[in-house]
């Protein structure tokens, strides 16, 4: 008897069969909706100085950059053939002759580079402190992410490694050869070994987007919304995010298959099993030498922010306005004592 749950039949990419309305793009819709939504509500808990159509600007490049660096960091680490260096445009319009072509989907890690940057750019712009910015964003992303894992879900992508436990799902699509003798024996554990059908057989997986959606999303969204007012400088919220985030996806991705032409990105015990079955913590993905860096990047940001000036939170900010002038002709403060330390 089989020990797996099967993927819900009834569980479909497209929102209305025979239209182009898939679930995976309303997910977006919902997610950035979300973090919208969490942004607003602590600029309004905190009256913090900022006028509706700069939060629509700061939000509108925050999702073009966001969506520019996943793109364009997702072609330069996953893609493994020469198509987009040789037609570099086909980045941001990957069609031809009226068909996809090329690598399907977008980097997480290339998304929080391209967000930072928008942070940074929109911030300094605007006469922002990018600290407080960055601070409300990391306790508003998480919850809004959790969407566009359940939108890997509903298209059956980005699933886990072969289980033989408890919490396993067969996924369509998601067939193994039975020439592999790990495969035959993984079939034989799980009860599967009689469905095998032209040389292969579906091997329950772990769920890993549910996972991701839970841990990264959901637990790390309430991590640091608690902490919202409780942050004990500038910053922090950031830090935290940086840290929580590569410390549950570098875990959950030893359940989480690696990309089939990337395999392990360092490998510390040397193995003939493919990445689709768990072999050794020591070897790493691809995924886990980025997540390894945020976490590093986060302490090291800790530390940092820890000691800038006017690092002290400020919970609720006075009148808009006269917070707004203060914001200004601090900024100008700052900029003139840089000019004398450089001239």
């Amino acid at each position: 008897m089989p020990l797996a749950v099967q993927f819900p039949a009834w569980l479909k990419p497209e929102i209305i069969p025979g239209l182009p309305f898939r679930w995976y793009g309303l997910m977006y819709l919902v997610a950035f909706g979300v973090a919208w939504l969490l942004y607003r509500r602590q600029v309004r808990e905190r009256n913090f100085p900022i006028k509706d159509e700069e939060l629509s600007g700061l939000f509108f490049w925050g999702i073009l950059c966001l969506v520019m660096g996943a793109r364009i960091f997702a072609t330069l680490v996953y893609e493994t053939s020469p198509i987009y260096r040789r037609e570099p445009w086909l980045i941001f319009w990957p069609f031809r002759n009226g068909r996809f072509t090329g690598l399907l989907g977008m980097s997480y890690h290339g998304g929080v580079i391209g967000g930072i940057l928008a942070v940074l750019v929109y911030s300094a712009r605007h006469h922002f402190d990018y600290r407080e910015i960055g601070d409300m964003y990391a306790a508003s992303i998480p919850l809004g992410y959790t969407a566009g894992r359940l939108g890997n879900f509903i298209n059956a992508e980005l699933y886990g490694r072969v289980t033989a436990g408890p919490l396993g799902m067969i996924f369509p699509g998601a067939e193994l050869p039975v020439k592999e003798a790990w495969v035959r024996d993984m079939a034989e554990k799980t009860g599967l070994a009689g469905t095998a059908a032209g040389g292969y057989v579906n091997l329950p997986r772990h769920p890993s987007q549910l996972y991701e959606a839970l841990f990264e999303g959901v637990a790390l969204w309430i991590i640091i919304w608690l902490l919202r007012n409780r942050k004990p400088f500038k910053g922090f919220l950031i830090g935290i995010y940086l840290i929580g985030y590569g410390f549950f996806r570098f875990i959950i991705e030893y359940f989480r298959e690696p990309d089939a032409d990337l395999g392990y990105r360092i490998t510390l015990v040397k193995t003939s099993i493919p990445p689709a079955l768990f072999t050794s913590p020591l070897n790493f993905s691809t995924g886990q030498v980025f997540c390894f860096a945020m976490i590093l990047l986060g302490l090291l940001w800790l530390l940092i922010a820890s000691r800038l000036p006017e690092r002290e939170p400020v919970r609720v900010y006075p009148a808009a306005e006269a917070a707004r002038e203060d914001r200004k002709e601090e900024s100008r403060r700052n900029r003139r004592k840089l000019r004398k330390k450089l001239g």
